[in-house]
């Protein structure tokens, strides 16, 4: 299949993609010249970045309609966290998730779970969401049987230890083609159970069962992940491999974070999955501006 690339200089191209315009939740995107901006709700006790903010189930709420207000085109909602850890039983996971879902539903955004088990996904789809970001990747094939009795978007995202199991020091070859060819596994997998390539998103997984250096290049060549023609998925913010990079704290890792971003969506990300979205929507705004993908909200500079 030939692709039409965008030339931004002598290094720097951005794929088309293979079917841009995308009906996700009731909107269309043009993933051709469009980035949506993924808000993280968290209902954990234990997330890795709010420690638990966002946990009691008015505070979600009120958090997901902020960054609305924001500007947030998604609202992607977590019952348990990828880390390892204690099991989150199945019930306890819908009764964290599906009220929030619900909270939402007809809000205008894209809602999203992200969660593993098919049967989360279910109770999910049933209270109104419109996307599953499963972030092991269609682990259990039953997860693509459920989304393709919806009319749901599955986002299957790189990561190779069992849910919530910790993989120590990971070996890559090269992180990359083998990133590469497990999403076209789990891709080729999800279709084989029914479920429309055009309702697949990937997302190469930064920080999931890799070392910051794996993180790293995954970024510096993203590119080769977008070509794969597939819309994706660039979830950078406030990682371990930014902290890493920069020597910050989980609190202070905002601008790395807006950076990691905009490199990914120079090589074709097309969501990025941020915490801080006021700073995240202008940095996305900006930079779908500067590649004329969006009109400036208004012109006066040495206008008159």
């Amino acid at each position: 299949m030939t692709r039409t690339r965008i030339s931004f200089g002598p290094t720097l191209t951005l794929p088309e993609m293979d079917a841009p315009r995308r009906l996700i939740g009731g909107r269309t995107f043009d993933f051709d010249r469009e980035v949506a901006v993924m808000a993280i709700i968290n209902r954990t006790p234990d997330s890795f970045y709010d420690r638990g903010a966002t946990f009691a189930l008015d505070a979600s709420v009120a958090a997901a309609h902020q960054a609305i207000a924001e500007g947030a085109d998604w609202i992607d909602i977590g019952g348990a966290k990828f880390a390892p850890g204690p099991v989150v039983p199945i019930e306890q996971e819908i009764d964290r998730v599906v009220p929030v879902v619900e909270a939402l539903r007809g809000s205008g955004v894209v809602i999203s779970v992200d969660t593993f088990h098919p049967a989360v996904a279910a109770a999910s789809l049933a209270a109104g969401a419109h996307v599953i970001n499963d972030t092991t990747g269609v682990h259990d094939p039953a997860m693509a049987d459920v989304v393709a009795d919806s009319d749901a978007t599955l986002v299957i995202t790189h990561s190779l230890a069992a849910p919530r199991m910790p993989y120590p020091a990971p070996h890559y070859d090269d992180v990359v083609a083998e990133v590469i060819a497990f999403l076209l596994a789990r891709v080729d997998r999800a279709v084989a159970r029914g479920v429309p390539r055009e309702r697949i998103l990937i997302d190469p997984g930064h920080d999931l069962n890799k070392t910051t250096r794996h993180s790293l290049e995954l970024t510096r060549r993203l590119g080769e992940i977008t070509g794969l023609g597939l819309p994706t998925l660039a979830a950078v913010s406030n990682k371990d491999f930014i902290g890493e990079s920069l020597d910050r704290p989980r609190g202070e890792r905002v601008e790395g974070s807006l950076a990691a971003a905009v490199v990914c969506i120079l090589q074709g990300a097309r969501i990025v999955r941020m915490h801080n979205v006021r700073a995240a929507v202008d940095a996305v705004r900006m930079t779908e501006a500067i590649l004329g993908f969006r009109e400036p909200a208004y012109e006066r500079h040495n206008l008159t």
